[in-house]
């Protein structure tokens, strides 16, 4: 995500939940890799840290997927990570194009498809329903 007003990010806020944001948007549109590299390999470290610890119940990596994808963090540290989590952790990583060793590893791997987008339509998203 971004920096800007985030409905993911103040819904765990409020709620009080432990997270860590990378903060760069969108990485496709980056102009400096390896500032994105960094940023990327800085919030790692707090998913690993919460990727390790059992106390976490859950722990969601959202848009993951993107970081492998473009070789911004290690893989196999990546996956060991996930392999060798706490026994009863969950872990959710959301993200299109996950690479082979991800679905591999992976207990349940879904796809969802939009058939219609409002975007495509000139609909911007809205904050409540988009974000």
């Amino acid at each position: 995500k971004g920096q800007w007003d985030c409905g993911e990010r103040n819904l765990l806020e409020q709620n009080g939940v432990p997270f860590a944001v990378m903060g760069t948007g969108f990485t496709w549109e980056t102009q400096d890799r390896t500032a994105d590299i960094a940023a990327a390999e800085e919030v790692w470290a707090h998913a690993k840290e919460y990727l390790a610890d059992p106390q976490y119940h859950v722990v969601l990596l959202d848009e993951l997927t993107y970081m492998l994808g473009y070789d911004y963090l290690d893989k196999d540290e990546v996956l060991n990570a996930i392999r060798n989590r706490p026994e009863n952790q969950s872990v959710v990583v959301t993200g299109r194009g996950a690479i082979k060793e991800l679905r591999d590893l992976a207990d349940t791997v879904s796809e969802i498809k939009d058939e219609k987008h409002a975007y495509r339509a000139g609909i911007k998203a809205r904050k409540g329903v988009d974000w």
